[in-house]
């Protein structure tokens, strides 16, 4: 036996157009089917009911659609009565990960029993719901998620008191999908410094870091804006591997992809900075004292379409616990710039240069630069650190950098060489000293002292000692004599001693007469 078909509930308004055309057109019961496509039997049985209840038409006031509903349809039982979820909760419910519809109407299910509505009726409801709150396509944002960033187009004037200086403040926004809790901040300006150090104080304000973040396409974030893979500079790249968050920014002319931080835009350009337009501000210290305290105000102000709740509170509920947690450290501003080795090894940042390993001159770098390092990196790989000088027009080297015969020439200051000469003995001491008396420059001594010195390496310090004694007795201290004498063995032949005369007369002096 074929079980019958349920009849489908005829909509209240069909009663009400079938009961007009009928007693105020005064159409057939044909042409009312036609006319408004329903059954012609539907029609007929609607018309004998009305006529069973002595009802006339227009109804009486005192006569509802319900009631009308209820006396047509007496055997029916509609259960009009159904327990409507809070739609609020189930939306919010929807931006957690893993949650479903499926699941939501489950647990709905569960605590209402006959009294819930179906599967299909519960999305169809929330359907509809969601329409009437958002005309517009929606996105969906899963809590923790996203966090859309930009600068606000109007600024906020900076006067300065003793000098009448007028410079603008650029607005930082930022607001977290899914609950619009909303960060804002008075910044220099939109340069890449104070875009990095207002998007580092954003995630300490959430005290996490969300799974995304959405720039637009300002020159402090991207190199090259693209629709489907924009290239992020280098700095900004580096703060979002130091808090492990990846960063996508907005398509160009794509205003929806940002939609969150375009209506956080204009709220803050309403609720912030139409009350602070009468305001003078000397410092961007008061300045952002003022917009904080704006700015909480608006995190607490009850939102329409979510119950009253305020973006603090939905923060809270939503946001705060899916968020990652920040580093150790908070990131330091770090800036990238590819540069040439000089031919003196030494490559220019901030007016400022730094040596890196003299074999990699003509070769092109890239410098890491923080606010206490100097880093610079060669093939991937850290070929030389330094500490940031902000020294301008000088040299920072390292000796280990220098080839060997300018190393040995800028460690060769006085104090090193006469305690080299120490080592070696008196003789080599006392030559020292006399050539710096008589050298009318320090470098032109420095280099005699060097060249003398030096021959150690080759004669050894017993001999060079002897030589100096010699130079000594002679008065003659040039690099050429003492040379001349170690090449010749001379230090062998006679002993002198410092302040020690050569004889009147001997066998090795020819004398005047010889040359007469």
């Amino acid at each position: 036996m074929t079980k019958p078909k349920k009849k489908a509930r005829t909509d209240m308004r069909i009663y009400m157009q079938i009961f007009n055309l009928k007693f105020d057109q005064h159409l057939s019961n044909r042409q009312i089917a036609l006319t408004l496509n329903v059954g012609r039997s539907t029609v007929n049985d609607l018309i004998v009911r009305f006529g069973q209840l002595n009802l006339t038409w227009p109804l009486p006031e005192n006569v509802s659609s319900d009631e009308l509903d209820k006396a047509l349809m007496p055997g029916r039982n509609y259960q009009t009565c159904r327990v409507l979820p809070d739609w609020l909760v189930v939306d919010i419910g929807l931006t957690h990960k893993g949650v479903t519809k499926q699941l939501l109407w489950q647990e709905y299910q569960a605590e209402h029993g006959i009294n819930a509505l179906g599967y299909t009726q519960f999305c169809n409801h929330y359907r509809v719901w969601k329409g009437q709150r958002r005309r517009s396509m929606r996105q969906t944002h899963k809590a923790g998620e996203k966090l859309f960033i930009d600068f606000c187009g109007p600024t906020i004037p900076i006067v300065n008191p003793t000098t009448g200086e007028i410079r603008q403040s650029a607005i930082f926004v930022a607001c977290m999908g899914a609950s619009n809790y909303t960060y804002i901040e008075a910044c220099e300006g939109q340069d890449l410094e104070s875009w990095l150090l207002a998007n580092r104080r954003c995630l300490e304000f959430l005290g996490g870091v969300p799974g995304l973040m959405i720039p637009d396409n300002l020159k402090s974030a991207v190199n090259k804006a693209a629709r489907y893979e924009p290239l992020i500079n280098d700095s900004y790249q580096a703060f979002a591997q130091h808090y492990g968050c990846p960063i996508m920014p907005a398509r160009p002319y794509k205003p929806q992809d940002k939609g969150k931080v375009e209506a956080a835009v204009l709220v803050v350009e309403r609720w912030v900075l139409a009350r602070l337009r009468h305001h003078t501000f000397h410092t961007l210290a008061s300045l952002n004292q003022a917009i904080k305290v704006l700015m909480n105000d608006l995190n607490q102000r009850p939102m329409k379409g979510y119950n009253g709740l305020c973006r603090a509170e939905l923060f809270a509920q939503v946001d705060s616990s899916a968020l990652s947690k920040l580093p150790q450290f908070p990131y330091e501003y770090t800036q990238f710039k590819f540069a040439k080795v000089a031919k003196d090894y030494h490559v220019s940042f901030g007016d400022h240069w730094y040596s890196i390993p003299h074999a990699l001159v003509g070769e092109r770098v890239e410098v890491i630069a923080s606010q206490r390092l100097i880093r610079i990196r060669y093939k991937g790989n850290i070929i030389a650190q330094h500490v940031r000088s902000n020294n301008r027009y000088q040299h920072t080297t390292e000796p280990a950098h220098m080839p060997v015969a300018h190393a040995a020439y800028k460690e060769a200051t006085p104090e090193r060489i006469r305690r080299w000469a120490r080592r070696i003995g008196p003789n080599a001491e006392h030559v020292v000293h006399a050539i710096e008396q008589s050298k009318a420059h320090v470098e032109q001594a420095q280099r005699s002292c060097q060249g003398i010195l030096s021959l150690q390496k080759r004669y050894g310090e017993h001999r060079l000692e002897r030589a100096c004694g010699i130079a000594l007795s002679q008065g003659c201290y040039t690099v050429m004599f003492i040379k001349t004498i170690l090449k010749n063995g001379r230090d062998n032949v006679i002993d002198f001693t410092p302040n020690q005369s050569i004889p009147a007369r001997h066998d090795n002096v020819r004398g005047a007469n010889y040359y007469a």
